[in-house]
């Protein structure tokens, strides 16, 4: 491994190099195993990192080290943030090579020719789509849709993607944690809508995704729920639920 390739550790681990040098341009590539596309755009990394010596770039698993991904709002992998020391220069998400190397040319000193790599055939991933709100829809109606979209089911995942093609790995392992107690469970995919992505943040004071709603509150995201599965205190919860009358949506 490169010098200037390093495997993050821990949060602790990610500052400390980060702030040895704040005049450093870093490349910070968040990956996970379970993504396909994070192989091939590792391998360009790697390929890179030998190319630009003076570039720092920093390999950190984002299931792993989760404090990270979420405090730079990694939403899919792979993940690209370029930084000059705590600044952000770039960011770019998908497994197009090219790209990323022409905006490492746009604000490295010395400029690489940007062509073809033999690891990174692949096209980038095509971004989701989500429909446009209606332009007259006020907070009010934002938030009896948001609301009834929590009240659908007994048990709603609000998640990245679905539980058959997750978009992160974190709403991966929340749909695994259900399906393994099974928990029958509804589901809604805030990549699609972006006015109910946003409004869900405020409703339920809660920043990320998932976010996991029993009979239409919040439970929170997945540490909160394994810890209530582990502790039991869901099965209570959920039981309770049980005996209250279904709501309507």
């Amino acid at each position: 491994m490169s010098s200037n390739l390093v495997e993050i550790t821990s949060p602790e681990h990610f500052r400390q190099v980060l702030s040895e040098d704040l005049n450093r341009v870093s490349v910070l590539d968040f990956w996970a195993s379970w993504a396909k596309p994070c192989e091939k755009m590792n391998e360009a990394v790697k390929e890179m990192s030998g190319k630009y010596k003076e570039v720092l770039f920093l390999m950190i698993e984002a299931d792993v080290q989760d404090e990270i991904a979420e405090s730079f709002d990694i939403e899919e992998v792979p993940s690209f943030l370029i930084l000059r020391g705590h600044t952000l220069l770039a960011r770019h998400a998908g497994s197009n090579a090219q790209l990323l190397m022409s905006l490492l040319n746009q604000h490295t000193n010395s400029a690489q020719p940007v062509q073809p790599l033999s690891t990174t055939s692949q096209p980038p991933a095509a971004a989701p789509t989500a429909p446009i709100p209606p332009a007259n829809e006020t907070d009010e109606q934002l938030d009896e849709r948001c609301r009834q979209l929590m009240n659908k089911h007994k048990v709603v995942l609000f998640m990245k993607g679905n539980p058959s093609a997750p978009k992160c790995g974190f709403s991966r392992q929340t749909v695994g944690l259900l399906r393994e107690k099974g928990i029958e469970f509804a589901w809604f995919d805030i990549l699609s809508d972006q006015a109910v992505r946003e409004r869900m943040k405020k409703l339920n004071d809660w920043p990320t995704f998932p976010q996991i709603i029993l009979n239409g509150e919040l439970i929170g995201g997945l540490d909160i729920f394994r810890e209530s599965l582990e502790n039991g205190e869901f099965d209570e919860m959920y039981a309770a639920a049980s005996e209250e009358p279904e709501k309507s949506s």
